[in-house]
């Protein structure tokens, strides 16, 4: 039997004043075959067999009965049916339900917009990359993006513990000239540690200690509910569509440069959902001053252990300390492009950032006046003798006539108690 194709064929041949001699020579068929396709136009059509029976047939009123009572899982109806001797598949029962299943109801959503300077939201993504060494690593993303402007912040880094988030944060309120008054996160460990007692929220000291200074207000969001800061969400995937697909970068501090100049460009298009830039809705932001920078300095430190070859890890790079400080616990904080390392309130030493992840970087200096003589920095422990006390030698006879003096006093006291 000639698909529609090889007919349409003969038609195209016949129309261009070709016999059935020459269009069969030339299509291979034979002439009686030509004859009957080009009589007949519809003896190629399909009519298709005759549809067999399915092994559901008996059951389907018993279905149609069920899904009129509201069961519409098909696992429940296959073991029932199984029960009344079905002996099919559940395929046949998904297919048959499928067109009588009612459409899934669709929870609405109200758009939720906040005043100016009312409201923050920050959340943390994952991106990946290939290293110079073709090994796939993650990478940290956060994003802060203010509710009413839509202006947005990001910041890339290698870890998103609490020392980083708070780091990210002071950043982006730097960048955003203020405070908003609340910021709303979902419940990530370096904000909420748990709710006591089902309410009462249990705050990350740290950050607590943060918000308190320079007087943010968190607010989480309910368990499973994303969507309630479908701002940030919003924009985590932004970045990861618009900005990461195939970004070439040396290190951490030109990625974030990147993501700077970024953002700024993106603040200068019309957004989809406000009709305006961000950038001019940025000017009606009413954000609070930022507090002096003196005390934000203990957010921007992380403590460290020096090792004993004076070497501290920090981002998977080992930096350089004055070999002095081997074994002492120090204080590093991170600047934008630099890294400085503090110990009793002196800055012991500066490195910039940007090397790469499990490189060592040494000081110039590090081991001056170092000798193996003086490496020792604490005295070995030290035990002293002390001379034995001289005992005086005494002889024999002066211990018995201490016994004999000895026995005469008592001898006269008992006799002064008898005459008495």
């Amino acid at each position: 039997m000639l698909k529609g194709g090889s007919i349409m064929n003969l038609h195209v041949l016949r129309d261009q004043g070709k016999s059935i001699r020459q269009i069969a020579a030339e299509t291979g068929y034979s002439r009686n075959t030509v004859r009957k396709y080009l009589r007949h136009p519809n003896a190629g059509s399909f009519h298709g067999r005759r549809k067999r029976g399915s092994k559901l047939d008996p059951f389907k009123p018993v279905i149609e009965t069920w899904m009129r009572e509201g069961l519409y899982n098909c696992e429940v109806i296959y073991e029932r049916l199984q029960a009344l001797g079905y002996q099919g598949g559940r395929t046949l029962i998904k297919d048959f339900v499928r067109p009588h299943r009612p459409p899934r109801p669709v929870q609405a959503k109200r758009r939720y917009e906040t005043p100016p300077g009312a409201q923050a939201q920050v959340d943390w993504g994952m991106v990946e990359y290939t290293d110079v060494y073709g090994v796939r690593r993650k990478l940290a993303v956060f994003v802060m993006v203010l509710s009413y402007s839509r202006m947005m912040y990001v910041e890339f880094t290698p870890r998103c513990d609490v020392h980083h988030f708070l780091r990210c944060t002071i950043h982006a309120l730097e960048y955003f000239g203020g405070v908003p008054t609340v910021a709303l996160t979902d419940r990530m460990k370096t904000v909420l540690l748990e709710m006591e007692d089902g309410h009462r929220p249990k705050w990350h000291p740290l950050f607590e200690d943060f918000a308190l200074t320079v007087g943010l207000y968190p607010r989480v969001c309910k368990p499973r509910r994303p969507q309630t800061k479908g701002k940030v969400e919003r924009m985590i995937d932004y970045v990861k569509e618009h900005f990461w697909p195939l970004r070439p970068f040396t290190d951490w501090d030109d990625l974030n440069r990147q993501s700077l100049a970024w953002c700024e460009r993106v603040s200068r298009r019309i957004h989809g959902t406000t009709g305006e830039r961000p950038c001019d809705r940025m000017l009606r932001e009413r954000l609070r001053p930022l507090p002096e920078p003196e005390r934000l300095e203990k957010f921007l430190e992380e403590e460290r252990r020096v090792s004993l070859d004076g070497f501290i890890s920090y981002d998977g790079v080992r930096y350089g300390v004055p070999w002095a400080y081997s074994g002492r616990t120090v204080k590093v904080r991170h600047r934008r492009n630099e890294i400085e390392i503090w110990c009793e309130g002196v800055c012991i030493a500066k490195h910039s950032t940007g090397h790469r992840v499990g490189s060592t970087v040494p000081l110039e200096g590090q081991y001056d006046g170092w000798s193996a003589s003086n490496g020792q920095i604490r005295p070995r422990p030290v035990a002293f003798q002390v001379p034995v006390d001289e005992v005086e030698t005494r002889p024999l006879s002066w211990y018995e006539a201490l016994v004999e003096v000895s026995a005469c006093c008592n001898s006269t006291r008992s006799g002064t108690s008898w005459s008495a």
